[in-house]
């Protein structure tokens, strides 16, 4: 992160440590710092996430921050079937708790995910009363995949899913947004999925390090037994073993990597490089490429 004039009593809230999630499992987390805090405290945060805040009481003009940890991934098995819409609808009211992945708590729309009737009657056709809800979703997400145009520079990360949905085009917050609102306002409990995707070079090509993006898709809740599975839109596919969930929420502005307040002024930038390694892939068969700026997507 860059401040072009200074910034002085920042204070920063990370989501970077990856949180918990049914069949990944995370060791040897480390975060470091160039610019040490006044303060730091580590610890969950609102919904599914881990928030580490941090204070600078004095000027800052850059930081740079370096995670690196090392995930284990066994996805739980996808379930054969699914309950119909009618029926997880009346699930979804009988759960009787109010944790980070309570059906409830996405039941609703939230500051970048309004309610909106036009992303609803666009969905009805594959909304059925009887159809299986994972099914429904996997549709949805299909839809999106084929007539919504993956671009960059169209949306930013403001961009609410009403707009996205006007272009038919944007990044993978924005398609998991309009999938988010859509599944909700056919009363489906639906999550934002902050996190990484490892991607794969085409035969023959080096991977590059740092070449990925964070990457966001959804997460449909599918009843008790099934739980929460993640729909990945931007690629028509389920969030599998190549997917790693950083945190959850309602949408982007509850898992927003890296937010806070400062005092100062100027213009900002915020560089991300991301590096998704197979652990039993040669260092060598990787290449540096220049650093970019990219937005979740």
């Amino acid at each position: 992160m860059h401040y072009r004039t200074g910034v002085s009593d920042a204070r920063l809230n990370l989501r970077l440590r990856p949180a918990a999630w049914p069949g990944q499992t995370v060791r040897d987390f480390t975060m470091v710092l160039d610019v040490p805090p006044t303060e730091r405290t580590d610890g969950p945060g609102p919904y599914l996430s881990h928030v580490t805040t941090l204070r600078y009481d004095k000027r800052l003009t850059s930081l740079r921050i370096v995670t690196e940890f090392t995930a284990d991934l066994a996805p739980l098995p996808v379930p054969q079937a699914t309950p119909a819409l009618d029926a997880l609808r009346q699930l979804a009211g009988d759960q009787r708790t109010l944790g980070p992945l309570a059906p409830a708590a996405y039941l609703y729309g939230a500051s970048m995910t309004p309610l909106d009737e036009v992303i609803g009657a666009w969905a009805a056709p594959d909304l059925l009363p009887d159809t299986p809800v994972l099914d429904a979703a996997r549709a949805l997400a299909a839809r999106i995949h084929r007539e919504f145009t993956y671009a960059s520079g169209v949306t930013t990360s403001r961009t609410l899913p009403a707009e996205a949905f006007a272009a038919k085009a944007g990044v993978c917050q924005d398609f998991a947004h309009v999938l988010i609102v859509a599944l909700r306002m056919h009363g489906i409990p639906a999550g934002y999925v902050s996190g990484y995707l490892r991607t794969l070079p085409p035969p023959g090509r080096p991977r590059l390090v740092g070449a990925d993006a964070m990457h966001a898709w959804a997460a449909a809740w599918c009843g008790p037994d099934a739980g929460w599975i993640g729909i990945d839109p931007t690629n028509n596919s389920l969030a599998r073993d190549d997917h790693i969930v950083l945190g959850v929420g309602r949408d982007y502005a509850d898992v927003t990597p890296v937010n806070g307040v400062f005092v100062g002024g100027g213009k900002q930038s915020t560089d991300f490089r991301v590096d998704v390694v197979p652990v039993d892939e040669p260092a060598a068969e990787a290449v540096v490429p220049p650093t970019t700026a990219r937005r979740t997507g």
